[in-house]
């Protein structure tokens, strides 16, 4: 039996490499703050806060990556959640009884935050960055790159 697969309702904005109009928004955003200009003439800034998020996604775009736009205040299913965090589902159950972030139960199933998902991504890659950064200062220090150096050279 073939699984239905909900469609979500949050905009999705897929990379068009072959748009050259593109780029040259690009270009044109790095240069200028842009205006609104309705068809009675009306002219509208850009607040600042749009205009960052048009920035972002024109360029993420013009390097051929999808944008989504999703609310703070948005729940995710535990496998949008998993999804999202590159993890098994399973395993995101495991995030949640041990308390990692917060979730909320409709029935019986469980919805995060993705304001919480987000926040504890960027905490973990944190977290993952300063344990490479000092595995690197440890193998320095114990010379195993000059070990490696010196084999190569050995060899040669």
């Amino acid at each position: 039996m073939k699984e239905k697969v909900k469609e979500s309702n949050l905009p999705v904005f897929e990379a068009n490499l072959e748009n050259p109009d593109l780029l040259r928004l690009e270009t044109l955003l790095e240069n200028a703050h842009p205006k609104l200009v309705g068809v009675d003439g009306e002219e509208v800034f850009l607040p600042e806060s749009i205009y960052q998020i048009l920035r972002q996604v024109t360029s993420l775009l013009a390097q051929g990556k999808g944008v989504t736009l999703v609310p703070q205040d948005h729940y995710l299913t535990s496998q949008e959640a998993a999804n999202l965090l590159n993890i098994s589902r399973p395993y995101l159950y495991t995030l949640l009884d041990n308390q990692e972030f917060p979730y909320i139960l409709i029935g019986t199933h469980r919805r995060i935050k993705v304001e919480d998902i987000l926040a504890y991504k960027a905490k973990r890659d944190r977290d993952r960055r300063q344990t490479l950064a000092e595995l690197i200062e440890a193998s320095q220090e114990l010379g195993f790159y000059e070990a490696e150096a010196s084999d190569s050279q050995e060899k040669e």
